[in-house]
């Protein structure tokens, strides 16, 4: 314990200098999505007023330091694209999450949210929502998952899920605080629960239409880092972080439009499945990395090489949900995404595979 409190904030410390007055002046944190999927942010002072995306000013960065750029053309030019409000320095602070753009006027190799916009904008009278599901795992600073015995492993999976009690689940003040924090800001979160290994939660953000769901999902990761560090603690997005008999970590994304939320909207569902099938490698590839190690075809999820659908089957492809079959209309969810995967590749994959490439 005296190792994690020596890296922790001191909560009481802080508190007397957050409740100084601003004199008309603002927070705004800046964030970003570096070349390895983490989020990355930096702050400057603005004046105080209600501030849109399009009239933020344009920021950059030291885009050597983050491998998104060579050291001789190394600024990365930050646009802004959503804000939100400020659960940590409070109101009338802000949090801006901004696209990465070059010197030379050119999304940044790592800007997967560009082209995601276009397909958005192209398609969206389709109406898409999507929900996805975030599963993480909780480390300590040995990058060992937070309740484990030292140099062991705890019971067989079973009683963790969705579980209750001391030796069932760990770090649920780190849950409660990032659930708190997305509400406080607008993020589209609708859930939370403890998964099937020990130490690995969830939270879900949806539904979300179009582009913003991407949006909101990368501001909730930043949040949950940044709770986290607060807790001593360090959040694993790796899809199989212990190797073994262990449930790997997925993105579980949930997918309807307009059409398949309609009666009759099963004919739209099987038709996308279709379409999906011939995709698989292509929407496989866009899914994360490292997801073969979890992708096997056990522990919840189809295979890698193969494409499959059934009704209320969590070791498939897609799953189509028991009350979407019983109603006729509703939505499917596709189960292949890893933890780490980047929702914009995901959203844009999902809607080019469906509707065509732009």
């Amino acid at each position: 314990m005296a190792q994690r409190d020596a890296f922790t904030s001191k909560t009481e410390n802080l508190n007397k200098y957050m409740k100084l007055d601003q004199k008309g002046k603002i927070m705004a944190e800046y964030v970003w999505i570096d070349a390895v999927g983490e989020t990355r942010s930096k702050s400057r002072t603005l004046e105080e007023k209600d501030w849109k995306p399009e009239d933020l000013p344009t920021w950059n960065f030291d885009g050597s330091s983050t491998d998104q750029a060579p050291g001789h053309d190394s600024d990365i030019y930050l646009r802004p694209v959503a804000v939100f409000p400020d659960p940590f320095r409070g109101s009338p602070n802000i949090i801006v999450l901004a696209e990465c753009w070059n010197a030379d006027g050119t999304p940044n190799k790592y800007n997967y949210r560009h082209e995601c916009a276009k397909v958005m904008e192209a398609y969206a009278e389709h109406e898409p929502w999507f929900g996805l599901e975030q599963e993480y795992t909780l480390l300590d600073l040995d990058n060992r998952p937070f309740g484990w015995p030292s140099g062991g492993f705890p019971a067989p999976q079973g009683p963790y899920y969705c579980g209750v009690g001391a030796g069932k689940v760990v770090q649920r003040d780190i849950v409660e605080a990032h659930y708190k924090a997305c509400l406080y800001a607008g993020v589209g979160i609708s859930g939370t629960n403890a998964e099937v290994m020990p130490a690995q939660w969830e939270f879900q953000v949806g539904p979300v239409e179009g582009i913003h769901m991407g949006d909101h999902l990368w501001i909730a990761r930043f949040f949950l880092a940044r709770i986290a560090e607060d807790f001593g603690a360090k959040v694993s997005w790796h899809p199989k972080p212990i190797p073994g008999d262990w449930n790997g970590a997925g993105l579980h994304s949930n997918f309807s439009t307009k059409e398949m939320r309609q009666e009759g909207g099963m004919a739209h569902i099987e038709a996308a499945l279709k379409k999906l099938e011939p995709c698989h490698l292509e929407c496989i590839k866009e899914y994360g990395e490292d997801n073969e190690l979890r992708l096997t075809g056990r522990h919840e999820t189809g295979a890698i090489d193969k494409f499959t659908y059934g009704v209320a089957n969590r070791g498939t492809s897609i799953r189509i949900p028991r009350e979407t079959a019983a109603k006729g209309y509703g939505y499917f969810e596709d189960r292949r995404p890893a933890s780490n995967a980047d929702p914009y590749r995901i959203t844009r994959v999902l809607m080019t595979s469906i509707f065509g490439k732009l």
